[in-house]
């Protein structure tokens, strides 16, 4: 059926409304809507959510299909809710070219669970030496104006400035990962009590504060956008804070794990909670959370990192850093920050879809659920209660942390334009 009608949902978390969606886009939001000629779901007060938009997710191919495909990772996107997914460039081979960019954006057009805009290199081979083809990528068919080496930091000042000066010209933000190179060498963890502890290399936190802080200052000179990838520390969130204060063009992210877990789970040598950058103390947990709550960090991003069985089940030094994410990201989201107080539902969906779709420019995401936007929409069982299984994961790895741990809260569907690609908790 063209119609959708959505019975009773709580929109934003507010008081139960109904939704008509007619093709690709709502048509009328109120109460005692018809359901003539539709087909109904019964929300039965569940919460109706913009779809959730991802600034940052791993999606492997081309080239590491064995860790995930675009289709195995739309799917995943889809289930948790996500209508658009930013895809990094550290593929195989690396997206630095108008060409790979855009086979990356063919084909998720043609799996159609959720969007999936490229995210561009910002330099050749992710090197570090030489500007990549910022200009060919954007004007290319995939339109790319998020650009990041995510994996490595644009450590070169030069070259930070030059990709910066670049993408002003047409609008576009680098997206940095900020880990100092030579403050990380042979960095396994976090740098505190745990580390010294296990006897593991630590990882400072200044390695990444200090290139937040030459970078926030880098924008401002130049006058561009940069976003500061998976933001984990507290003196990371107080420069930010300051920045911002200043006027410079600064957005951040933290990732849901990063608001959950923390050093003290690496006692167990458990390569799944290996992740760069690391996970961090508790006194940095509390203050990522009450960062995203004051706005301080603008957005939730996954940084699903998705890696095969025999990557992250070997001994620590020679795992694999990262999680997967986007199946688990709206129930983190909910345990750390609804179900704390420190956010309500409307604020979860100015975090995970008003804020991400405005910093990559999603055209027809992270819209009003009001009539006449497109209908990319999801719902959300808030009540639900349950271990998390990756065995019934769509994504193609199973590296999660939150393995038979309880979780709150479950998408029960996701609509992208108005076609259902998650019904009753199953893809279509």
């Amino acid at each position: 059926m063209s119609k959708i009608l959505i019975r009773g949902a709580k929109v934003l978390g507010g008081a139960p409304q109904d939704v008509l969606i007619d093709g690709e886009t709502i048509a009328e939001v109120g109460t005692g809507l018809s359901a003539e000629g539709a087909e109904v779901v019964e929300a039965g007060g569940k919460v109706l959510l913009p779809g959730l938009v991802d600034l940052h997710t791993h999606l492997r191919e081309p080239g590491r299909e064995d860790s995930e495909t675009v289709l195995t990772g739309t799917r995943a996107a889809a289930s948790g809710g996500y209508t658009a997914v930013f895809a990094m460039a550290n593929t195989f081979p690396v997206a630095d070219t108008a060409g790979v960019v855009e086979q990356v954006w063919r084909l998720g057009q043609e799996h159609g669970y959720c969007d999936v805009q490229p995210i561009g290199a910002v330099t050749v081979g992710l090197e570090g030496k030489k500007l990549a083809e910022l200009g060919a990528m954007h004007e290319s068919a995939a339109g790319v104006t998020v650009f990041s080496d995510d994996g490595k930091c644009v450590d070169d000042a030069v070259i930070m400035r030059r990709a910066l000066e670049y993408v002003k010209a047409f609008g576009g933000v680098v997206a940095q990962h900020a880990q100092e190179p030579r403050l990380t060498e042979g960095a396994q963890m976090n740098e505190g009590v745990v580390s010294a502890e296990l006897g593991l290399g630590g990882w400072p936190a200044v390695a990444e504060e200090s290139i937040i802080a030459r970078d926030v200052l880098l924008a401002d000179h130049v006058g561009s956008r940069v976003h500061i990838c998976h933001l984990s520390t507290a003196g990371s969130v107080e420069i930010v804070r300051w920045a911002k204060s200043r006027g410079i063009q600064v957005t951040a992210e933290v990732t849901p794990h990063h608001l959950l877990l923390t050093d003290e789970l690496v006692r167990t040598y458990n390569p799944v909670y290996k992740v760069n950058p690391p996970l961090r103390t508790e006194r940095d947990v509390l203050a990522l959370r009450e960062a995203l709550a004051d706005g301080t960090i603008d957005i939730v991003a996954t940084d699903h990192a998705p890696h095969p069985h025999e990557d992250k089940d070997c001994e620590w030094a020679a795992a694999a850093m990262g999680m997967v994410g986007l199946e688990t990201a709206l129930s983190v989201v909910q345990e750390t920050m609804v179900d704390t107080g420190l956010l309500d539902w409307a604020g979860v969906a100015d975090r995970m879809s008003f804020k991400p779709a405005r910093i990559g420019q999603a055209t027809g995401h992270g819209r009003p659920v009001s009539a006449g936007e497109p209908a990319n929409l999801t719902l959300v069982d808030t009540e639900y209660r349950g271990q998390v299984d990756p065995a019934g994961f769509a994504s193609r790895s199973r590296n999660t942390p939150y393995q038979g741990r309880e979780l709150p809260g479950r998408v029960t569907h996701t609509w992208l334009r108005g076609k259902a690609t998650l019904v009753d908790g199953k893809l279509t």
